[in-house]
């Protein structure tokens, strides 16, 4: 089978590649795919931006305190290294937390290891990535304009 990558299209300047990982999150990859069909992640922000560790999204109101209807998924603990362009679920203290929200490493953040879900890693588009608005929040966060899921 094909690889699958995740497409998000920034306002920050261009499309990031995502590798999905089922072999890794077969549940977290299913739910974002699901998430991806249904439009959810269309025009989100990036709420939480810290430069030298990680870019997060996937709330839908841009407070980083909602996420979707559907409920909250298992853990799927795994033990790929959060390295630059990972992409981990975000969740609350609770194991079993995560729902839509999401963080892209801008760097080694080791001390995340095996405490939550990686579910892809970043592959072309790094750089836009790396141009979004920093902030908790940012004043003007960049967002997803669109999000796809494609082959190959």
């Amino acid at each position: 089978m094909a690889d699958e990558h995740l497409t998000l299209n920034l306002s920050s300047g261009g499309d990031v590649k995502i590798k999905l990982r089922p072999d890794l999150a077969p549940g977290h990859v299913a739910r974002i795919k699901e998430l991806v069909g249904e439009g959810f992640y269309d025009g989100v922000k990036f709420h939480r931006v810290i430069p030298g560790f990680m870019a997060q999204g996937g709330c839908p109101d841009g407070t980083g305190m909602g996420g979707s209807s559907k409920p909250d998924l298992k853990a799927e603990f795994n033990n790929e290294p959060h390295v630059r362009g990972v992409c981990s679920m975000a969740r609350t203290n609770a194991p079993n937390s995560a729902n839509s929200q999401f963080f892209i490493c801008f760097d080694d953040a080791g001390f995340l290891d095996r405490q939550y879900t990686v579910w892809g890693n970043v592959v072309e588009g790094m750089e836009y990535v790396d141009a979004l608005p920093k902030g908790e929040p940012p004043r003007e966060p960049g967002m997803i304009t669109k999000a796809s899921v494609s082959e190959g």
